[in-house]
């Protein structure tokens, strides 16, 4: 009975684990770049977003002063406190940066030349030297940390210099860049959907393959022909760019859209003396606003977030710099080390793409059927 239509299959419990399954494999990181974003550099490093409501083992580095160093029996001695506060724990301490935590709290380390230390769990600490103490020696310990959740890390990205241009440039980059090709395939998509000429299967075959051409590979030669014609690395050369790229899967997706259009009202409206021109404008780009939609999502998406065609296609000045590559160049610099405030950076840069997401969601799915059913 499972194949009656309005039968509940026996098999609706696996789909339903599934989805959950696949919701939670999207959600998890998420969750962990959410937490990751409001913790600081030091804890990220010591322990997993997961583990961020325990307290964290971390490692500290102090310095005894020279000038505390008191001479008893021919031997020199500092005595301190690790903490400035007087409150802590000491779990483990060193005296060397090699291995800071070779010696349990209270125990007495023997340390190069003679030199000894001893660090009590409540941070006290005695060192001694048989020489004169002339430099002040490091003390190495571990103690475990509360917990610390701030907004620090949103604060450095929001303050940072020129962060307010870098939107307006992601806005000027990306507006264009999404609009332009929409323009460009809803024509040629309604050609090789509706209008009869020679070579259009040639054409459609030929869109379909550029969809699996990385853009890598047209980077160069494309920059080239930008310098040749004087638009290279400037925003008009980067919204061609974004279009040139954007333009196989606009007209493949605007394409099985309109074919699945009813053809009785196409021909009805060509009998009545409509031109192709206004059968397009008047009846085919309002049905065709679902696909439309759909890809404006993506192509918005993609552009927002673009990072290689930015620094490729537009001038390294900060002045021009996109909000990723700002980022990327500035906030993280070459090695991108601060995971706190790739987090942070990565929250705030997907707002926007977020508002035009669930804006335009309703069209998602009708779209990206277009020409699934007859």
């Amino acid at each position: 009975m499972d194949n009656i239509a309005g039968t509940k299959s026996s098999l609706s419990w696996a789909v339903n684990i599934s989805v959950v399954l696949l919701v939670l494999i999207w959600l998890i990181p998420t969750i962990g770049l959410l937490v990751s974003s409001f913790r600081d550099r030091d804890q990220i490093s010591a322990s997993g977003w997961w583990l961020s409501p325990f307290a964290v083992e971390q490692n500290f580095q102090v310095r005894a002063s020279a000038d505390d160093a008191v001479e008893r029996d021919g031997v020199f001695v500092i005595e301190g406190n690790v903490f400035e506060d007087g409150e802590g724990e000491v779990l483990r301490f060193g005296g060397a940066r090699s291995n800071p935590t070779a010696s349990g709290a209270g125990e007495r380390a023997e340390l190069t030349r003679d030199r000894t230390l001893q660090l009590e769990a409540n941070g006290d600490y005695v060192y001694t030297s048989p020489a004169e103490i002339t430099r002040d020696p490091s003390i190495y310990f571990s103690t475990a940390t509360p917990p610390e959740f701030s907004t620090e890390n949103y604060q450095t990205i929001m303050a940072s210099d020129n962060m307010d241009r870098a939107f307006i440039n992601t806005l000027t980059v990306t507006i264009p860049a999404t609009i332009i090709p929409i323009l460009i395939a809803a024509f040629a998509a309604y050609a090789l959907a509706w209008m009869d000429f020679r070579g259009r299967g040639f054409l459609i075959a030929m869109v379909v393959g550029l969809l699996v051409v990385p853009l890598q590979l047209a980077l160069v030669p494309l920059l080239q022909l930008h310098n040749q014609v004087g638009i290279g690395q400037s925003f008009l050369g980067i919204w061609l760019a974004h279009t040139g790229f954007g333009l196989p899967l606009a007209i493949y997706l605007l394409r099985n859209y309109m074919v699945g259009l009813p053809r009785d009202i196409i021909e009805s409206a060509k009998v009545d003396g409509a031109t192709d021109f206004q059968v397009f404008t008047k009846i085919v780009l309002p049905l065709s606003f679902p696909a439309l939609a759909s890809f404006a999502i993506f192509q918005f998406l993609w552009t927002w977030n673009d990072l290689l065609v930015a620094k490729v296609f537009l001038p390294s000045n900060s002045e021009s710099w996109v909000m990723t590559v700002k980022i990327a160049d500035d906030l993280l610099g070459s090695r991108g080390g601060d995971w706190g405030i790739l987090a942070a950076a990565a929250f705030i840069s997907i707002a926007v793409p977020l508002v035009v997401f669930f804006t335009m969601q309703r069209y998602l799915v009708r779209g990206l059927l277009a020409g699934s059913v007859k």
